[in-house]
């Protein structure tokens, strides 16, 4: 049975750190290209990086790109997302989801992709 177990959010100052961690099971992670996504409050749910199947191609969408960091541990079955520099408009839940499109100009799911259930991230003073 496929499963993705995000943790890791929270609440957090602008300017600050967090670090998302997604645990699979039932597969291995050089098996898909994986990735996060996310949901602000009102707006439809957006690919903001990917992570290829070796490990050696990531991408990024432009909202995050030189502030977020997509890697994996195919020991540990866990994905991670090391956020910096937060902002308010980072805020939203972020899902963790295996079996993607993952190129330079795309990060969206396959029709057959397995997410997740989320974790909150709220960016606030």
């Amino acid at each position: 049975q496929v499963q993705l177990v995000e943790s890791g959010g929270g609440l957090v100052q602008p300017g600050g750190s967090l670090r998302l961690s997604c645990v699979v099971s039932g597969f291995n992670l050089d098996d898909y290209p994986i990735g996060w996504f996310r949901q602000a409050p009102g707006k439809v749910r957006e690919g903001i990086s990917c992570i290829n199947t070796s490990g050696t191609m990531t991408f990024y969408a432009d909202s995050v790109k030189g502030r977020f960091t997509i890697s994996k541990d195919n020991a540990k079955n866990t994905v991670y997302l090391q956020m910096n520099a937060l902002k308010p408009e980072d805020t939203g839940v972020y899902y963790c989801a295996a079996d993607l499109q993952c190129q330079w100009y795309r990060i969206s799911p396959r029709a057959r992709a397995s997410w997740g259930q989320g974790t909150q991230v709220t960016v606030s003073s």
